[in-house]
């Protein structure tokens, strides 16, 4: 298997002209002479795209040339006005690389299985071109609308190194989590930002050559790619056993039936008739690359180690935290200052993330500020609240949005650790259970978590239990 990944990069402005780059904007509302191919238009090109393409490449370990430059690529279709796309074809910016594929990258269902950890997909090359406008189809005409055109599109190329639909998926997570630690782009499927054509051949293990190459298409989500995997091998070979011999084509996924369908077949290799476009000079990378390298981020796998060692996290909390950069963002916030770093990582993967799903909302979104959670959890490190009024205080406070500190304030909730006090409640207790206590020196030691609950119950729920436990032991001798 091989995946083509085109990116949609997160610049203002289009590859080669000024017009302004905005999803779900009113159509043929963002286009001028050059994104519409009108004859004598120029291109100018854009290097914030090409500067983002560089660091993807020195993100994804690739080798970036000392020149690159930009070619058309002819071909006749409604959403490609000039009847030419300008590409790069023979000197990209980006050559070679991987994606290394760590084991949250893989679906849930299958992180237990993996086969191959630690396996890095190779990369072909990474190269920078314009995107196409977007067509509409209706009962009796079609439409094209022009804003997506020429949009900066990076095209990241995979070896046929991924083995298996779950090493696709982990693929395409782990390269998405990168795009953004890099911020060159939020790799929405939804909205169009990261879109994957995938490349499929199979071959009995005593054939030498694989069968031939079938292109998908109309993948959307990344649990779309890995079902419409499974679902054309599974094909694919059937085909294979049945003695058809399968044919060079193109095939759309359709995610509702659970199945692909056949678009078109390709007898020959399409001709484009590649050549330098005369209107752009090539690009000397050498002017950029100080200032780019200047910008390359903390790696997923590079936070993740951080955190383990910085921070004594096991090393899936550490991995859950660095697969998504938001929830990095929370938590680095949150152990500013915090005591208790594995504290603070417990509340956020545990009762944090159960709240915000029941509540559909994302981290970002959180009621709880990140200093009011480690505040939260000193409170029970200092003993001035126990396990379960942290439980009720974390409720109130994703409820109303206030800080622990307050509620605990005016709810009166601030646990007894004064050891007088519970001292006197303890004796209290002793006096009024003589059979307990009786049953404890006998040497039912279970006796004790009786007394112990009716100190609590004394307190109503404020004595520090450690300190209930500790002088209930002291003092039955």
């Amino acid at each position: 298997i091989g995946l083509e990944v085109h990116v949609q990069l997160k610049t203002r402005s289009k590859m080669f002209c000024g017009c302004p780059v905005e999803f779900g904007a009113e159509p043929n509302t963002h286009t001028c002479p050059v994104c519409l191919g009108l004859p004598g238009a120029l291109p100018v090109m854009n290097l914030q795209a090409l500067k983002l393409t560089a660091l993807t490449g020195l993100m994804l370990d690739c080798a970036i040339p000392e020149v690159c430059k930009f070619d058309r690529k002819h071909y006749f279709y409604p959403d490609m006005p000039k009847n030419y796309q300008i590409t790069q074809y023979d000197q990209p910016v980006c050559v070679g690389g991987a994606v290394p594929l760590h084991d949250l990258a893989y679906p849930k269902d299958h992180q237990k299985n993996i086969q191959t950890p630690n396996k890095r997909v190779g990369l072909t090359r990474i190269h920078l071109e314009e995107d196409v406008a977007k067509s509409f189809h209706f009962e009796t005409s079609s439409g094209i609308d022009f804003n997506r055109a020429g949009s900066p599109l990076m095209e990241i190329v995979s070896e046929p190194d991924i083995e298996s639909p779950e090493e696709a998926f982990a693929y395409l997570t782990a390269l998405k989590q990168t795009l953004i630690y890099g911020n060159v782009s939020d790799a929405d499927m939804e909205k169009g930002q990261m879109r994957v054509d995938c490349n499929i051949s199979v071959r009995p293990l005593s054939q030498g050559e694989y069968n031939a190459k079938i292109e998908l298409k109309n993948l959307n989500t990344v649990s779309g790619v890995r079902r419409a995997l499974a679902f054309e091998i599974e094909r694919q070979i059937e085909a294979v056993e049945r003695g058809e011999v399968l044919r060079q084509e193109t095939r759309r996924w359709d995610d509702t039936a659970g199945e692909t369908t056949l678009m078109r077949i390709k007898e020959v290799a399409a001709d484009y008739r590649y050549f330098p476009d005369p209107d752009l000079l090539p690009v000397k990378t050498a002017a950029f690359m100080e200032e780019v390298r200047t910008h390359v981020p903390e790696l997923p796998t590079q936070k993740r180690d951080r955190y383990m060692a910085d921070y004594g996290i096991t090393a899936y909390d550490a991995g859950v935290l660095a697969n998504d950069l938001d929830l990095c963002t929370y938590f680095e916030a949150a152990v500013k200052t915090a005591r208790k770093p594995k504290g603070v990582a417990n509340w956020m993967l545990n009762d944090l993330q159960s709240a915000l799903g029941a509540a559909s909302l994302s981290i970002g979104e959180s009621p709880v500020k990140p200093e009011s959670l480690d505040e939260l959890v000193n409170l029970v490190d200092d003993g001035k609240i126990n396990g379960k009024q942290a439980k009720d205080v974390f409720a109130e406070m994703f409820a109303t949005g206030k800080t622990a500190g307050g509620i605990v304030e005016e709810k009166g909730l601030k646990q007894e650790s004064d050891s007088g006090a519970i001292e006197a409640l303890c004796r209290q207790v002793i006096d009024a259970n003589p059979k307990s206590v009786e049953d404890y020196r006998a040497g039912k030691v279970a006796a004790v978590n009786f007394l112990k609950g009716q100190v609590m119950k004394l307190s109503k729920g404020q004595a520090n239990p450690a300190m209930v436990g500790e002088l209930l032991v002291k003092l039955l001798g």
